[in-house]
C-alpha cells in the first residue's frame, strides 16, 4: 500500500521567479544562460508580429551545427589531443544520446572541462574510480556520480591520477556511448570535430526550426513591476508560464464546452493580438547561441513596437546528469529543467526557472 501511495503522489516541482533589468550591474541573466549547458529546445514568442526581422531570422538559422557520434569510446574524451584541441580552445559540450538518467550510464562534458559520469552500481565498482552516491538514490544506493577535471588531468599526463583514469576507460571497463557533441569557439581554427572524429562516422546535424504565426491570439496582460500579478489589472509570472506551454503545444485556449481535450483558457485579464510570431528550435543548442538570441530579442525594442513584451524559453535535456552548473539532475516522473525570459519594452525582464522532483533549487 505504501508503494501504491508513493506512485499516486504528485512529484515536487520548483518554480523560481525573479525580475530585474538588463541594464543593472547585478543582473544575472548572462550567468544563468551560460551555466545551463545542455539545451534541447529554444522557443520564442513575439506578439503583434507577422514577419521576423532579418537579423533575428539569421540568428535562428545559425544555431548549429552540432554532431552525432555512434559508439564513441569514452577514453577518446580524455586524450591529450582532444583536451588541447577542443576543451582548452573554446567551449566543448558533450552528452550521451538515447540514455535514461534513472536507468542507464550517462556522461556529460561541461565547457569548464568537467567530465560528469552517472553510473549504475556495477559499472561504478568495475571502473575503480572515486565518486559519490547519487543524492537521489534513496536508501539503497544504485547510482554513483564521478567527476573528472580534464583541465587538471592535462597538467600532468604522467601522473598516477591520469594513468588510473586512462587505464579504467581503456582496459578495466571500456565504455562506449552514442554522443551529441558541440564546440563553440572564436577565431578560425583548423581542427573541426567532423575531421577529428572522422574514423567514428561522425554526422553533422543542424537544429530543426519551426516558424509559424498565430492569428487573433488571446494574450495575458502583463506589467513588468507586477511579478505576482495584480487582480483585474495584470497576470502573474506562473500564469504566463502555463499559457506559454499551452500556446507552444497548440492547445485550444477557448475552453469550449464540446472540447474534451483541453479545458484550459487564457488567464485574465487578457488582450487579443492580431498576429503573434512563434519560433521553436530543436537540437543540441549551446548557451552561447542562446545568449545571442536573447541579446537580439532585447534589441527588438530599439524601435517602437506594438508588442509590450516578448518571451524566450529554453528546455534542457531530460536525461542530462546536470541541470545548472554541476547541480545533479534526476528524472523521476518528468526530468524537466527549464527557464523562461519575459523581455519588456523598457528592458525590464522576468526570469522563471523550473525544475522537477530530483533537482536542487535553481541557482
Amino acid at each position: 500500500m505504501a508503494t501504491l501511495r508513493r506512485l499516486r503522489e504528485v512529484p515536487r516541482h520548483l518554480l523560481v521567479c525573479e525580475k530585474s533589468n538588463f541594464g543593472h550591474d547585478k543582473s544575472r541573466h548572462r550567468h544563468l544562460v551560460e551555466t545551463h549547458y545542455h539545451n534541447y529546445r529554444v522557443s520564442f514568442l513575439i506578439p503583434e508580429c507577422g514577419i521576423l526581422s532579418k537579423e533575428l531570422k539569421n540568428l535562428v538559422m545559425e544555431t548549429g551545427p552540432y554532431y552525432f557520434v555512434k559508439n564513441l569510446p569514452l577514453h577518446e574524451l580524455i586524450t591529450h589531443e582532444f583536451i588541447n584541441t577542443f576543451v582548452k580552445k573554446g567551449s566543448c559540450y558533450a552528452l550521451t544520446y538515447n540514455t535514461n538518467i534513472d536507468e542507464d550510464n550517462t556522461v556529460a562534458l561541461l565547457p569548464n572541462g568537467k567530465l560528469i559520469l552517472s553510473l549504475d552500481k556495477d559499472t561504478y565498482e568495475e571502473t575503480g574510480l572515486q565518486g559519490r552516491p547519487s543524492q537521489y538514490s534513496g536508501r539503497k544506493v544504485m547510482k554513483f556520480i564521478v567527476s573528472i577535471d580534464l583541465m587538471d588531468l592535462s597538467l600532468n599526463l604522467d601522473s598516477k591520477k591520469y594513468e588510473r583514469v586512462s587505464w579504467s576507460f581503456k582496459e578495466k571497463k571500456p565504455l562506449k556511448f552514442d554522443f551529441l557533441l558541440a564546440w563553440h569557439h572564436t577565431g578560425a581554427e583548423e581542427s573541426t570535430m567532423r575531421s577529428y572524429f572522422s574514423s567514428y562516422g561522425i554526422q553533422e546535424r543542424q537544429p530543426r526550426v519551426s516558424l509559424s504565426t498565430a492569428s487573433e491570439l488571446q494574450c495575458p496582460v502583463l506589467r513588468s513591476g507586477e511579478l505576482g500579478g495584480a487582480p483585474g489589472a495584470a497576470c502573474s509570472a506562473p500564469e504566463l508560464l502555463d499559457w506559454l506551454g499551452a500556446v507552444f503545444s497548440n492547445a485550444q485556449l477557448t475552453n469550449e464546452p464540446n472540447n474534451f481535450i483541453s479545458t484550459y483558457c487564457c488567464p485574465q485579464p487578457s488582450t487579443v493580438v492580431a498576429k503573434a510570431y512563434l519560433c521553436a528550435i530543436t537540437g543540441f543548442i549551446v548557451p552561447e547561441k542562446i545568449h545571442l538570441l536573447l541579446e537580439q530579442l532585447c534589441r527588438y525594442f530599439d524601435e517602437p513596437k506594438l508588442a509590450p513584451w516578448v518571451t524566450l524559453s529554453v528546455q534542457g535535456f531530460a536525461d542530462s546528469p546536470v541541470s545548472w552548473r554541476e547541480n545533479e539532475h534526476g528524472f523521476r516522473k518528468g526530468g524537466e529543467h527549464l527557464y523562461n525570459f519575459v523581455i519588456f519594452n523598457n528592458q525590464d525582464y522576468w526570469l522563471q526557472m523550473a525544475v522537477g522532483a530530483n533537482d536542487d533549487c535553481p541557482p
